[in-house]
């Protein structure tokens, strides 16, 4: 009857544990203030419930060359290869949290050889004579520690918000990857562009030059002009060599993203690329599902929250069932015999009272760190909200900035035709000609840049919005 008693008595303190954990552990929740639904800039469009962060990259860059070099790139990039092997350790670290509930068990046979001093005490009781003593043993030791206050369950939840920190960390990689890739690939298009601008201008400029020679053999213009003439021939050379660096440097750049040696890069032409006419922007919140540096910085805060309930619990009792059993005996024939057998249990709560400080420390420490990583949740969502607004900006402004640089380059271009023609007829000094010519270069260049920017302004907002890596 006894018995019973102490079992029911073990069975409600256990209980009692179990209740107590469920009240010390907290639970995580989103803070509140973090979130502002003005968080990004929408002055002039609505707020769509479905963001084009959730489309594929696949359906916004349609050349079929850059979606090769994309999938290239997410295949080999280096970058993406260490964080796959970053979700690969935490996963490591979350099952080795799972299995903190089990208990510990060892075993291994084990031989002790003895004989005691004859100049001590328990030599003098043994009458001077040297005792030798062969013990063989085979053991078990086994050991479990009740999560009474949530420690372990803490611990367990931390790893796995690490591990969808690395997964998102994975995701937010291969976001900028794609957008890095399809940057360059763009960049290089606007390269190839400017390129045959160039060329043009040169051909131009030749030809103007031989105008100019036959005008000054003809004592239309002096010697002044034909120098002049032949330094914009040189000057725009010049500028095609330095047009062709760049396109080599970045065809290396582009190379190391798709995680190959430097190479000349396929491509098609800036005129067959095409962004969606309009960007559903979504609710702010959207961020937060669709942005994977956002995700991971949350994660990373859940990380430490837990972190902390798990140090918070250290200052509580802890429950440790240890066991040990075997055979030992000192003549290996009756090892196996039922007279060697041994076992021992113990139960006890370990409370810390002297420990030089080292669990108020920890929690303390831990308490920082959440404070650090909820300010880091915090920024990277005020960061994703500029981002978006700075590319929208950007993204927006540009038609009407293309159209006014096509204007001006018209104007550059009538402006050239019309001098040429002056000078042909002596009415207008070279010097005009010269200047109408470089200002048409420069604006033809502007609209090619104009370009670009317009297409990488929708890059990066879909970026921004969290797209790219789906």
């Amino acid at each position: 009857m006894n018995k019973y008693f102490n079992i029911k008595i073990l069975l409600v303190l256990f209980s009692a544990f179990v209740l107590a954990s469920c009240m010390t552990r907290e639970k995580y929740e989103r803070p509140k203030e973090v979130l502002n639904e003005n968080l990004f800039r929408t002055d002039l469009l609505p707020k769509d419930s479905i963001s084009i962060a959730t489309v594929s990259w696949k359906e916004i860059f349609t050349d079929p060359v850059l979606q090769k070099h994309i999938a290239t790139a997410l295949e080999n990039n280096l970058d993406v290869r260490v964080a796959l092997q970053n979700i690969n350790a935490a996963d490591s670290y979350l099952k080795q949290s799972k299995a903190a509930y089990l208990p510990t068990l060892s075993a291994g046979p084990s031989y002790t050889f003895q004989t005691q001093s004859l100049n001590t005490q328990l030599g003098s009781i043994f009458g001077g004579q040297r005792n030798y003593i062969n013990q063989f043993g085979i053991s078990a030791d086994i050991g479990w520690e009740a999560d009474i206050w949530g420690k372990l369950k803490s611990q367990e939840k931390a790893q796995y918000a690490n591990y969808l920190g690395t997964v998102s960390a994975h995701q937010a990689v291969k976001s900028d990857l794609v957008a890095a890739v399809a940057s360059s690939y763009y960049q290089l298009l606007t390269f190839d562009d400017q390129k045959r601008i160039i060329n043009a201008t040169i051909a131009l400029r030749k030809k103007n030059l031989e105008t100019t020679s036959a005008l000054k053999e003809a004592g239309t213009l002096t010697e002044v002009a034909v120098q002049q003439s032949q330094a914009l021939v040189f000057n725009a050379q010049s500028m095609l060599i330095d047009i062709d660096v760049q396109i080599r440097t970045l065809e290396n750049t582009l190379s190391l993203l798709m995680g190959e040696p430097s190479h000349a890069i396929e491509r098609t032409t800036i005129d067959a690329q095409k962004m969606p006419a309009s960007f559903a922007l979504g609710y702010p919140a959207n961020l937060l599902q669709n942005r994977p540096d956002v995700k991971s910085a949350e994660y990373q805060l859940m990380n430490a929250f837990e972190l902390t309930n798990a140090a918070k619990a250290e200052f509580y009792p802890t429950l440790r069932i240890t066991g040990s059993g075997g055979i030992s005996s000192v003549d290996i024939d009756h090892l196996f015999s039922t007279k060697s057998l041994l076992a021992n249990v113990v139960a006890g709560l370990v409370q810390p009272i002297l420990n030089k400080r080292q669990i108020r420390t920890k929690y303390e420490v831990s308490l920082a760190n959440k404070e650090i990583a909820y300010l880091n949740f915090r920024k990277s969502v005020l960061t994703a909200g500029k981002e978006v607004s700075d590319a929208l900006n950007i993204y927006q402004s540009q038609d009407g900035f293309i159209d006014l640089k096509r204007k001006e380059m018209l104007a550059y271009k009538n402006s050239v035709a019309y001098s040429q023609e002056l000078v042909n007829y002596g009415m207008a000094n070279y010097l005009e000609v010269i200047n109408a010519s470089v200002n048409q270069l420069n604006a033809e260049l502007n609209i090619s840049n104009a370009e670009f920017s317009k297409l990488d302004a929708g890059i990066q907002l879909y970026k921004s919005l969290g797209g790219g890596w789906r």
